[in-house]
């Protein structure tokens, strides 16, 4: 068998996506095409992160699916290097919005975290013109915004991260208190198999929708509705090093070791991105904002 390097797989991922759907890849200013201001236009501009994902992660669809709209205060929780940042900040900037993003603690132990909070100011500081003035908290530390000021709250493959540090039960409260009343809570996340039980610390990236649903709904949450805009029926998981194993990241080792020149990573640049839940709640109108909630140790 024919074993393929990570680079190799990642272009393979891109034309397997593609082809499967007829699509021609994305052109840089196609933004040109859709007008300023609209949600296109942001998904189309050249400003994007890793457009190349947009095949497997389906961004006008999800977000017209939570409900994203003009003049909206939107919460992003934990994101990351800001693939939905990108879309987000020039949409709502454009719009008379406002985004507020909960990232990561600057003085966090974990170097992965500092550098990732770090890729993330530096590029959504530098074009206040373009993004906006980005409202920023700090998830563990403090009120993830103003109780009852955010109309659209955002969690995107990040419930086994929260579920890992131990404060997912905190923020998804955090985020009920955040939200006007009605407002919209939605969450995208890696899909384990239902059957068995959830590791408490979703060690492999993957949470139950059952257990994310509970999540939200013993912090206050109505359940609205389900999405299968990003699923993808050929998605195992059972994989040797987890959601990682897959695209974008193609780990080839175990977490904290170096990469393995000899795995290879074809047969999962096939499979593509995870198998996701795509999942809407909302904040039941006339609930109050809770007491507020105390920081994890």
């Amino acid at each position: 068998m024919t074993k393929w390097t990570r680079r190799q797989a990642l272009f393979a991922t891109a034309a397997i996506g593609l082809a499967g759907c007829g699509e021609q890849a994305p052109r840089l200013g196609q933004q040109d095409f859709a007008p300023e201001g609209t949600l296109a236009w942001a998904i189309d501009g050249a400003w994007r992160i890793e457009r190349e994902r947009d095949e497997w992660r389906h961004p006008l669809q999800t977000l017209q699916f939570w409900g994203l709209a003009p003049g909206q205060t939107v919460l992003e929780i934990l994101p990351g290097r800001g693939w939905y940042t990108s879309i987000l900040a020039p949409y709502l900037a454009r719009n008379e919005g406002r985004l507020i993003a909960a990232s990561f603690d600057p003085r966090a132990t974990s170097l992965a975290q500092r550098e990732t909070l770090a890729a993330w100011e530096a590029r959504f500081t530098a074009d206040p013109e373009l993004y906006g003035e980005i409202q920023r908290t700090i998830v563990g530390r403090g009120e993830l915004a103003p109780a009852g000021s955010v109309d659209l709250a955002i969690l995107a493959n990040n419930v086994h991260t929260l579920m890992a540090e131990g404060v997912a039960e905190q923020v998804f409260r955090q985020t009920l208190a955040a939200l006007k009343s009605g407002g919209t809570f939605g969450v995208e996340q890696h899909r384990a198999a239902s059957t068995g039980l959830q590791d408490p610390l979703a060690g492999t990236g993957y949470v139950q929708e059952a257990y994310v649903k509970a999540l939200a709904e013993e912090a206050g949450f109505e359940f609205v509705s389900a999405s299968d805009v990003n699923a993808n029926p050929r998605d195992t998981r059972d994989h040797p090093f987890g959601v990682w194993t897959l695209p974008p990241t193609l780990r080839t080792s175990p977490l904290g070791q170096p990469d393995d020149p000899n795995f290879n990573s074809g047969p999962y640049a096939t499979i593509g991105e995870s198998d996701r839940m795509t999942l809407r709640f909302r904040k039941p109108n006339g609930a109050g904002a809770r007491a507020p909630i105390p920081a994890a140790p």
